[in-house]
Order: structure tokens, then C-alpha cells, then sequence
């Protein structure tokens, strides 16, 4: 039958448009998704705005100036600088391991989400919170988090690169927990310093991830599509010199 072809190709872990790209197109549409009812929480000052306010007021009632450090050093550690750095640093090593595609992804990701970012925050313009005082005052919008989303995008792709290489779930599981726990901790230390609500936050997480999603897997099928057609291409050429 026409349709169980159809699937058994989608949910083939071989092929151009195989299983990486089924998993790719249903991580984009979910957190795609997902950020649209965030967004719609926020614009429209549905409950999730209230849980943001009484979250940031406990967080900021039990700030102390020990994890304050702490929480600056990770906060300027994924500035837009810091990212950028450390993402070339990561993409020059790659390519010099001859993984350019895996150079590729990360770059695309880490940057073009700093771009998506800033024009989501454009979009929504949406105040960052305020105190009477205050651990950093920025004048800037606040939704999504910037340092959220590249620390998605970053240790996301990262993660994924380990992933791909390691063998064995243990070592996948420990990486995947470490991603996470990276991102939930720069997530953390934006709504400690009075940076962004709750819902900044978790926006953040699912827009790094969409769009995540998309830079892996375009990557990704235009890597396989371009082996299939070097194999197909070196096939021709020993038939040809067979004859």
C-alpha cells in the first residue's frame, strides 16, 4: 500500500528523508508549538504571568551575595560575546576534525538563533521585571531570554554531536542530562538577577529547541542527500569502467 510505503520511508533510519528527518520535523513542530501557547500566555496576561511575578519575587527574597557572584559569572560567561567566542572556538576545532558538517549545524544554530532571537524580542516587546533593588537593571525587552536560547542552541548541539559519536546509553544519558542541566542553570541565573520572568525562560528553551531542530536536520539531509549522490555518482563511474 501507498501509505504504509510512505511511513516505513519516513521511519526508515536510512535514506535522504528517512527517520532523521521525521524526528527533525516533529521536534520543530512540538516546540514550535509549545512557544506559541507561552507566547499567547504572555501577550494575552494569561496564569502563567502570575506564576512568572511570584517566582521572580521568592527567587529575588532569597538572594545572597555568595550566589549572586556565582550567578554573574555564568550570566557573562553566555553573553553574546562569550557565546560567540566559545562557538568559534568549537567550529574551528570541528573543521579541523574534518567535521564541517557538525561546523555547520553549530554555527548556524548558535547564530541564527541570536538573530531569531532578537527579532522575537522586537516583536513582543515585553518589559523585563522590575524591583525596588534591583541586582542588574537592563532596558532592553525581555522575551524571550537571549542568554537562554544561545545556551540552548550551544550545549543542544553540542549534545547532539556527543550523542552521534558515543556508544552506549549511559554516556548518551549523562550527555543529555549535562545539556540540560547547562541550560536549565543559565535559565536559573537570568531570573536570580532579575533578568527575565519564568516564561522568558522556558520561551526561550523551546524556541532554542525548534530552531535547533531545523538547523540539524536541513544539515543533516543535505549531508546524506549529498553521500547518496557521490555513492551513486562512483557507482556509475565502476559500471562504466567495467564495461
Amino acid at each position: 500500500m501507498p501509505l504504509r510505503r510512505f511511513l516505513q520511508a519516513r521511519l526508515s533510519p536510512e535514506g535522504v528523508l528517512g527517520l532523521h528527518l521525521t524526528i527533525g520535523a516533529l521536534v520543530l513542530v512540538g516546540a514550535t508549538l509549545l512557544f506559541g501557547a507561552i507566547a499567547e500566555d504572555v501577550v494575552n496576561k494569561e496564569p502563567l504571568t502570575l506564576i512568572d511575578v511570584k517566582v521572580n519575587d521568592v527567587v529575588h527574597q532569597h538572594a545572597r551575595a555568595p550566589l549572586t557572584a556565582v550567578m554573574l559569572i555564568i550570566t557573562n560567561v553566555h553573553s553574546s560575546l562569550g557565546i560567540t567566542l566559545i562557538t568559534l572556538a568549537l567550529g574551528a576545532y570541528l573543521v579541523r576534525r574534518r567535521l564541517r558538517a557538525w561546523a555547520l549545524a553549530l554555527t548556524l544554530s548558535v547564530f541564527g538563533g541570536m538573530l531569531l532571537n532578537v527579532v522575537l524580542k522586537n516583536l513582543f516587546h515585553r518589559a523585563r521585571p522590575h524591583f525596588d533593588d534591583p541586582i542588574l537593571t537592563l532596558s532592553s525587552y525581555g522575551f524571550p531570554s537571549g542568554h537562554t536560547m544561545m545556551a540552548t542552541t550551544l550545549y543542544g548541539a553540542l549534545c547532539a554531536l556527543i550523542v552521534s559519536q558515543v556508544r552506549g546509553w549511559l554516556w548518551r544519558m549523562v550527555t543529555i542530562l549535562t545539556a540540560v542541566f547547562l541550560i536549565g542553570l543559565v535559565g536559573f541565573s537570568r531570573i536570580y538577577l532579575g533578568a527575565h520572568y519564568l516564561s522568558d525562560v522556558l520561551a526561550a528553551m523551546v524556541e532554542g529547541l525548534a530552531w535547533l531542530a531545523l538547523c540539524l536536520t536541513a544539515v543533516g539531509t543535505m549531508t546524506r542527500w549529498r553521500r547518496k549522490k557521490a555513492n551513486v555518482n562512483s557507482n556509475s563511474e565502476m559500471k562504466q569502467m567495467a564495461r
